[in-house]
């Protein structure tokens, strides 16, 4: 074998002395509180959306105060009429009624984005939807079933309402956009993805619940990526907006690291001063422990998160609660071997009506110890969210900092190998030093790969320090865009 052809070896020159590494100081930037949520033309200043609680939970009250500070409220429509005392008489037209008073109550104490969570399982649903479309209400939150059949789609454009289907998989939201794709040459405006942790009823099977492969931090992603092609499609962007067990803002920044652009969160909503549910409700709340949340099966046939209570354990212990149904709301329901109206036991909770009322909460609701003001709850989300946003910055800085190290002290061992490597192995070739020449090859070729290991290994350093430079710089960017349109005063997008 010729060694004299080590001498005419072309070893790459990997030095870093003229690189340019900047080093990032963030203790001038003036973080944002949070982005804001866009969601076609309408532009709310928080992306946070208060989650529709029925029976009479999230009504104008909660709806309009959430909306003043800056988020979406939204009124829950479900059974809305049991609020009319001659609700048995008046049977389903009482929900379209209480339903348009609370909309214009809250239309004329907020100026702010206001949306209608609708059951698309209940009988009534063509009729609230053509309710929200005739008061021009901001949006309408579609859950409880596929927003697919009869859809007024038009009419929805022509009054201005956006459209916003909550769904539990990736493969619901698939064939909500594909099906409106195909009929109505459209598609929503954004989608809801709830995970299992969230309050009342569930769109999950009972032993998906607590299964990790169906955890919210798992179905966003895959939901996102579904959107995205229809994204492309239309040339629009679709928000993905994450609930279910989202509690802190640092929950909130990370679903938005994980592709949400907003969040829905009902359980931190339930215990505010606003919250239009009876002061009794939100100390059930408050006095529930961990253990006492639990998973119960509705007469509709569908799971659901609540607080046990004396109610509960009497239903557990075979009691049966009479009850008059005002007309079939619901046809999964099983009237005859029901043992309570779900709509009547939610409104008898709404009152404070703790032995005859079911509870639902989301799984955190154990950890609420006080009630507050709307606007110190959204206060303590901003704070939270911003420190989160911080020390992920902070964190992404200090690894940026170490693969520039690393990529230090690849540079000397590389240098090191060439030299008591392949160095060496010439010296001694030049020195005329017999040895064996499998021997020298093996030597040689040894000291080769190492050599192309440490290439690789340093190349792979140089790139990730790249990819987190690259982050960083537009990190630093975006930050100093957002100060200088403060200081212009040109961040003054309409905030309906």
């Amino acid at each position: 074998m010729d060694f004299s052809m080590i001498k005419r070896l072309q070893l790459p020159k990997l030095d870093l002395r003229n690189i340019e590494w900047p080093r990032f100081d963030f203790s001038g930037i003036q973080w944002p509180k949070m982005p804001k949520l866009r969601i076609g033309d309408a532009v709310a200043r928080l992306p946070i959306i208060q989650g529709g609680m029925g029976v009479g939970i999230s009504l104008s009250g909660l709806a309009s105060a959430v909306a003043n500070e800056g988020g979406i409220g939204v009124i829950a429509a479900n059974s809305i009429g049991m609020l009319d005392p001659e609700y048995y008489a008046k049977n389903k037209d009482a929900n379209s009624i209480i339903l348009r008073r609370e909309i214009r109550k809250a239309q004329e104490k907020t100026t702010g984005l206001i949306g209608v969570n609708i059951m698309v399982a209940v009988d009534d649903y063509p009729d609230l939807v053509r309710v929200a479309i005739e008061e021009k209400i901001d949006m309408v939150f579609l859950g409880a079933g596929l927003p697919i059949k009869g859809i007024p789609v038009e009419d929805l454009r022509a009054a201005g309402v956006k459209v916003i289907p909550i769904v539990s998989s990736a493969r619901a939201a698939a064939l909500i956009f594909k099906s409106w794709s195909k009929k109505y040459k459209d598609i929503p405006d954004a989608v809801v993805v709830e995970g299992p942790k969230a309050g009342g009823h569930l769109g999950f099977k009972a032993d998906q619940i607590d299964d990790p492969d169906f955890a919210l931090e798992l179905i966003l992603p895959e939901v996102v990526a579904e959107i995205k092609a229809f994204e492309d499609l239309y040339h629009r962007t679709i928000p993905v907006i994450a609930a279910g067990g989202i509690y802190t803002g640092a929950d909130i920044y990370k679903v938005f690291k994980l592709g949400a652009s907003g969040v829905q969160m009902g359980t931190r909503f339930v215990v505010t001063h606003e919250c239009d549910a009876n002061i009794r409700f939100k100390e059930a709340y408050i006095a529930c422990r961990e253990e006492d949340i639990e998973i119960i099966k509705s007469p509709v046939g569908m799971p659901g998160r609540a607080i046990r209570n004396s109610f509960l354990k009497d239903i557990a212990a075979g009691k049966k609660m009479p009850f008059k149904c005002a007309w079939r709301c619901l046809k999964s329901c099983d009237i005859k071997n029901a043992r309570y109206c779900i709509s009547l036991v939610l409104d008898n909770a709404r009152q404070g009506i703790l032995d005859k009322g079911l509870f639902f909460a989301g799984s955190n609701a154990y950890r609420v110890d006080k009630i507050v003001s709307v606007n110190e709850l959204l206060q303590e989300l901003i704070t939270q969210y911003q420190y989160a946003e911080e020390k992920g910055a902070g964190k992404l800085k200090d690894e940026y900092e170490k693969v520039l190290e690393k990529l230090v002290a690849l540079k000397e061992e590389y240098f090191i190998d060439i030299k008591e490597g392949l160095g060496s192995l010439v010296d001694e070739y030049e020195r005329g030093i017999e040895k064996g020449t499998v021997l020298f090859r093996e030597e040689y070729l040894k000291t080769m790969d190492k050599i192309n290991s440490l290439k690789a290994e340093y190349q792979n350093a140089v790139d990730k320090a790249n990819l987190l430079k690259a982050e960083l710089v537009e990190m630093f960017e975006q930050y100093s865009l957002f100060d200088k349109l403060q200081i212009e005063g040109t961040c003054r997008e309409p905030c309906r």
